[in-house]
């Protein structure tokens, strides 16, 4: 792909590959600017109808216009030698993932609450427009340079749904080799991260990008995920049946405050789980005001100094290059 041109976008370098299809670094001839294509996997939109459940899920996506949401600029086909190619043209945030930031030691209280922030009011923004992510992860979610949050990936996971009237539909957000599936339905997003009702093939709504929050905010304050088993089935089966270990237990110094939230966000049962993404924010920002006034004190044990220069912790070599693997 590098050297060919998708419309009026030019193809410069590969950023990175993921279940949905390969991203690039591309240069928009028309608008003189960066930007990212994500080329989709032929399997992805393999049929008409999810191509058009595709194609309205973008749209509204696109529509949000949030400032922690990376927004999209296109939709498109181009035929190349190889083809038709699906494609889509989005915003390119130069920065690092959330993953790259997290590394083994999680991050600070302040960097936390900074993050979860952001990433509770673009979710909540989501919501509010009737968009559920579906595929909430710290792989997902960009840090700039300048320490913004951008959401990344908003109803790519809505593709992977099976809907009566599209027999063909298959699994893909992580490939279909690699998605497990239940007898009530079938299982999308990324195990790790996903919520029971997900686990067990149902429908979800807002509550499920919480519980996967939840998962997310476990993993900045911890350095370790909520829910990891040996295997894809034994992580299930975590999600489904066991409490993860209390964050304080791994990091002494994490705030009883915050630790009750992560809990309120990781209950199973959705009806007992916390039922809008806006309280979430509502109380970190709370607990955030606390602890800039002293009455709230922690910061996670060993984690490394924030790097400025990048906007995240160097948890990644300064070898290694900066580019977003979505």
């Amino acid at each position: 792909m590098i050297g060919q041109t998708l419309r009026h976008y030019r193809i410069d370098s590969k950023l990175g590959e993921g279940g949905m299809g390969v991203v690039y670094r591309a240069f928009d001839t028309h608008l003189d600017r960066a930007v990212a294509i994500k080329v989709l996997r032929p399997d992805a939109v393999a049929s008409s109808e999810r191509k058009r459940r595709f194609v309205q899920e973008a749209k509204s996506a696109s529509a949000l216009n949030h400032p922690g949401i990376v927004h999209i600029y296109d939709i498109d086909t181009a035929d190349l030698p190889q083809g038709p190619t699906d494609f889509i043209a989005m915003e390119f945030v130069p920065g690092k993932t959330l993953d790259q930031c997290i590394g083994k030691s999680g991050l600070s209280l302040k960097d936390t609450l900074k993050y979860g922030i952001q990433i509770a009011d673009a979710l909540a923004r989501a919501h509010a427009a009737g968009i559920v992510h579906r595929d909430l992860k710290p792989a997902n979610i960009i840090v700039s340079d300048d320490g913004r949050v951008k959401l990344l990936d908003f109803g790519l996971a809505k593709l992977t749904e099976k809907t009566d009237d599209d027999p063909d539909a298959t699994t893909a957000t992580m490939g279909a080799e690699e998605t497990p599936q239940t007898e009530e339905g079938t299982i999308v997003g990324t195990v790790l991260y996903m919520s029971p009702e997900q686990a067990e093939g149902k429908k979800v709504d807002g509550r499920s990008d919480i519980f996967s929050f939840g998962s997310v905010l476990y993993e900045m304050v911890t350095g370790q995920r909520a829910f990891a088993g040996s295997n894809k089935i034994s992580t299930l089966s975590a999600i489904l049946h066991k409490e993860p270990k209390a964050a304080s237990e791994i990091s002494p110094s994490v705030p009883t405050e915050l630790e009750k939230i992560i809990a309120r966000c990781l209950r199973k049962d959705p009806e007992r789980r916390a039922q809008g993404i806006a309280d979430i924010k509502l109380a970190l920002e709370e607990l955030k005001e606390e602890s800039e006034s002293g009455k709230v004190s922690g910061q996670v044990a060993s984690a490394r100094p924030f790097d400025r220069s990048h906007g995240c912790l160097d948890a990644v070599s300064p070898s290694q290059p900066e580019w977003l693997p979505w």
